[in-house]
């Protein structure tokens, strides 16, 4: 470290926007299922709840209406739009269409990419022995987004990021999640790494495809429960 990042290294840090608190606190909210579809969020509530103004609240609304996870309505607050069945076809088959079509080029940075992997499945494994559901979506959520990233294409990675969003408000990954998915889910994701680390390109785009269905195939269940 030269002279000049080691002082810059001890200077405090910028205060976080205080809209960016209350993006961040919200969009956690909605994608961990604590603000559930057809909720109406009021500016008043969040203010209080996060400790600022109104101004922050109204700003992150923008932003997440901007990324279709709510709905504005002027001197009523902003309503978290549901999925509908529809939308949650067509975001997994978008989702299968970028995954596998980032796996074979993923492959071609496997040394760089797998000790990441490794870092998200040990999060995974950790998240579960101690009933984390939202520290294990998060690493779910990062294994696959890294193998996107990979492939090297940042518009496609903008896109799947929107993507898993929209899907983790399913239900798919958090609500309902139980022991036995988090075993499933922790062994395919140690499937997919090992793929990889072999160089096995043909199991590794078929892991990834087994995977994105079996979550398709997770979520019409869910959909068909009472």
């Amino acid at each position: 470290m030269s002279p000049a990042e080691a002082v810059a290294a001890e200077l405090p840090r910028p205060p976080e926007p205080a809209s960016d608190r209350v993006f961040a606190v919200l969009k956690r909210g909605i994608l961990d299922g604590t603000y559930p579809g057809g909720t109406l969020v009021t500016e008043g509530e969040v203010a209080e709840r996060v400790g600022v103004s109104r101004t922050p609240v109204r700003e992150a609304l923008l932003r997440l209406q901007a990324e279709r996870l709510v709905e504005l309505f002027p001197k009523r607050g902003a309503l978290v739009l549901a999925v509908s069945d529809a939308e949650a076809r067509d975001v997994l088959e978008a989702r299968e269409l970028v995954e596998t079509w980032a796996a074979p080029r993923a492959l071609d940075h496997a040394d760089q990419l797998v000790p990441v992997l490794d870092g998200h499945v040990l999060a995974m494994r950790r998240a579960r022995e101690g009933g984390d559901t939202a520290g294990f979506v998060e690493a779910d959520r990062s294994f696959h987004e890294a193998v996107v990233d990979a492939a090297g294409n940042a518009v496609l990675a903008r896109l799947y990021s929107s993507l898993r969003d929209r899907q983790l408000c399913m239900g798919v990954a958090t609500m309902g999640l139980g022991a036995t998915r988090m075993d499933r889910a922790v062994r395919e994701h140690q499937a997919l790494r090992d793929a990889l680390a072999e160089g096995d390109g043909r199991a590794f785009d078929a892991l990834t495809r087994e995977h994105v269905r079996g979550a398709r195939d997770v979520l019409r269940g869910d959909r068909r429960a009472p």
